[in-house]
């Protein structure tokens, strides 16, 4: 938890007077990569209204799926529901995109701006059953402080 408490002070003062929300979501991105262990692919997706979809944002690790339908895989289910969604084991969850076989679990973070879905923050793990309702909390926290940057460089 205190990783989490440490991680979300420097996400604030890494974003402060920065504006531009793909420099703001790759240091995101690469603070989170840094911080959370166990973890083998952190990043965000966008939502694209013209093809109601997401498509591939900043991140870290293995190259990756560039484009997820709404209400597809977990980002997509996320998306689509508007709201978190933790999966102990993704090959247990009906419709997932295995953009990398290494991947056991998953969370994955809605990103609101003004009530509409602007993307989710993804984050997979090649352990079963890795993220928590702690990580759920610390994790919205994050997307939270992100949300409050982005709205204001829109």
């Amino acid at each position: 938890m205190d990783s989490y408490i440490l991680m979300n002070k420097q996400l604030v003062a890494m974003l402060d007077g920065e504006k531009n929300v793909i420099s703001n979501l790759a240091n995101a991105s690469a603070l989170l990569n840094e911080t959370l262990d166990n973890i083998n692919w952190v990043g965000f997706y966008l939502y694209c209204k013209e093809e109601n979809a997401l498509k591939l944002g900043p991140f870290q690790g293995k190259v990756a799926c560039t484009h997820i339908p709404m209400n597809k895989g977990v980002c997509g289910t996320a998306a689509y529901l508007k709201e978190t969604i933790l999966v102990e084991d993704v090959h247990k969850f009906e419709g997932h995109i295995a953009c990398d076989a290494a991947s056991n679990s998953e969370i994955v973070v809605p990103i609101f701006i003004n009530g509409d879905v602007f993307g989710v923050l993804d984050v997979d793990s090649p352990i079963f059953s890795r993220f928590t309702e702690v990580d759920k909390q610390y994790l919205e926290e994050f997307v939270s402080i992100l949300e409050g940057v982005i709205a204001n460089g829109i």
